[in-house]
């Protein structure tokens, strides 16, 4: 979680040293070209690694001297973090002005997400607490008290922190909740009380880790209750939390959709099943775009955001903008290719006001009317591979079509390694299938999705294709839409969530459901 501030601050950045888990978030705000020397410094296995904080300070110090705008990004709140400290005093020490961007404590984060709130409109203190540099004055305080007690410990070391909470005072029953991965779709929050949360940690199967010690931050008091996460815990109850998701598009093209798969707690994954190539064969495209311009047309009608990026590269190659478009009607089959003419600086006149496809574009599409028509003529740039359904309709209507091959769609490279594992061995819990050719593409580049991957289809065209193909289908969206397909999906989750917790079992994301593969015994 970034502030407004960190956002601006890293756009300005001449230099970036981040901490390795802030690296990945912060980078995605900084300009082409910054200089990351920390992560260059790295070892090779781990881009972000280094060795100790005066590394760290050295990099701060020399950048600095050199005139450039540093960012020192870590995670959490600066101020919670002791080498940040040292580090402004070196700069003030050197005369080298600094600003502190505040943050969100890792401590304060956490809790939220894990819906325990660490007050209640009574007041009550709050205290934190780093369990493995606590000394025994500090247990002693915090246990004789009853302050809400915030904990920064390891997942190994949660038990022994509560026996020294009790031993200090704190009565056994005392409810706290744990949560390991905080603010990450990999969370998971337990709830018990300061006697049985070694008990409730085994019997979850976490403890002991088998992995090394799990950082997490547990919650110590009345406030964190079970009673009242279960009504609070907003993030884990998200309909898809922690599902992966793959989406067959390229990132551009899925750009919303997978903020919308975000927004229900998913992680989507994208896999471009198709790439677009020009047609082998421009002659025709370029006496369309002339006709455009020399006025043979009344419409131009997209049925695809490729089209407009088509056309858009068309109009470079001559020299021309938008401006060409004045005096023709412009149809786009749907939102997405709406706001696509609109970043090229084009007001489509007509978008369907229902279904969104070339059979809801025909629905409103007005029929030829020699009085108010001057041009009877329709330039439609579409893929090599389109149907003929949108052409039939408009001759139907009384016009006459130039059916013009912008683009060619061809297959798209197979994606790495370990996502075509991924897919077959069940690593995907959900795949959204947006056409037919994104069904047969995947299965034709990285193989067919494992049978405990749910298979969401965009319409019975698909689904009938995705079913020629082994796979079952388990939603389908109410309308050709990609966001009601997400939507749908969601319903999908929210449902087999509520499923599970009606039947009091415990809620697996599909892929934790895949038969897990037997270890060989050593004699």
């Amino acid at each position: 979680m970034l502030t407004l501030r960190a956002v601006d601050v890293l756009a300005q950045a001449d230099v970036l040293i981040a901490d390795p888990e802030a690296f990945e978030v912060v980078s995605e705000h900084i300009r082409p070209g910054t200089e990351t020397p920390l992560q260059r410094a790295g070892d090779a296995k781990d881009p972000g690694a280094f060795a100790t904080a005066d590394d760290v300070a050295d990099l701060v110090m020399r950048a600095a001297r050199r005139g450039k705008r540093v960012v020192r990004a870590v995670a959490g709140d600066p101020g919670m973090d002791t080498d940040t400290t040292a580090d402004m005093l070196a700069l003030a020490s050197e005369g080298i002005t600094f600003e502190v961007v505040p943050g969100v404590a890792h401590a304060v984060g956490v809790a939220a997400y894990a819906g325990v709130p660490l007050r209640d409109p009574e007041g009550g203190d709050v205290r934190f607490v780093n369990g493995p540099t606590a000394d025994e004055r500090c247990w002693t305080e915090v246990g004789a008290s009853d302050a809400t007690v915030v904990l920064s410990t390891t997942l190994e070391s949660v038990a022994v922190s509560a026996g020294r909470l009790i031993a200090a005072g704190r009565k056994p029953d005392t409810p706290l909740s744990v949560t390991v991965a905080g603010t990450t779709t990999r969370q998971r929050t337990w709830t018990a009380t300061l006697g049985t949360v070694e008990r409730t940690l085994k019997s979850a199967k976490v403890l002991p880790t088998g992995e090394g010690d799990h950082a997490v931050i547990a919650v110590v008091g009345e406030r964190s209750a079970p009673a009242q996460r279960e009504q609070l815990a907003w993030f884990e109850s998200k309909p898809l939390f922690g599902w992966k998701v793959l989406v067959p598009r390229t990132k551009e093209q899925a750009a919303s959709l997978s903020e919308q798969l975000r927004s229900y707690g998913a992680v989507p994954s994208e896999v471009p099943t198709i790439a677009v190539e020009p047609p082998r064969t421009p002659q025709q495209m370029d006496r369309a775009v002339k006709g455009l311009v020399t006025g043979r047309y009344e419409w131009i009608a997209f049925t695809s955001v490729n089209a407009v990026r088509a056309i858009r590269e068309k109009f470079e190659e001559y020299g021309l903008d938008a401006r060409a478009f004045a005096g023709i009607k412009v149809a786009a089959v749907g939102e997405q290719t709406a706001r696509a003419l609109l970043r090229f600086g084009v007001r489509p006149d007509l978008v369907p006001s229902g279904e969104q496809s070339a059979a809801g574009l025909l629905d409103d599409w007005p029929p030829y009317d020699p009085v108010f028509d001057p041009i009877d003529r329709v330039f439609l740039p579409r893929a090599d591979i389109a149907t003929e359904t949108l052409v039939a309709g408009l001759v139907e209507l009384g016009w006459e079509v130039d059916d013009v091959t912008a683009y060619r769609t061809v297959r798209a490279s197979p994606p790495p390694a370990t996502t075509r594992e991924a897919i077959k061995g069940g690593g995907f819990d959900a795949v959204l299938f947006t056409s037919s050719s994104t069904v047969r593409n995947l299965v034709g580049i990285a193989g067919k999705p494992h049978n405990v991957t749910v298979i969401a289809c965009i319409g019975p065209a698909t689904a009938r294709t995705a079913e020629e193909h082994g796979l079952r289908v388990d939603v389908m969206a109410p309308e050709p839409s990609v966001h009601k397909l997400a939507e749908a999906l969601a319903q999908f989750g929210a449902e087999r969530r509520a499923a599970a917790l009606d039947a009091g079992e415990v809620l697996k994301r599909p892929s934790e459901k895949r038969p897990q593969r037997r270890r060989a015994r050593t004699p």
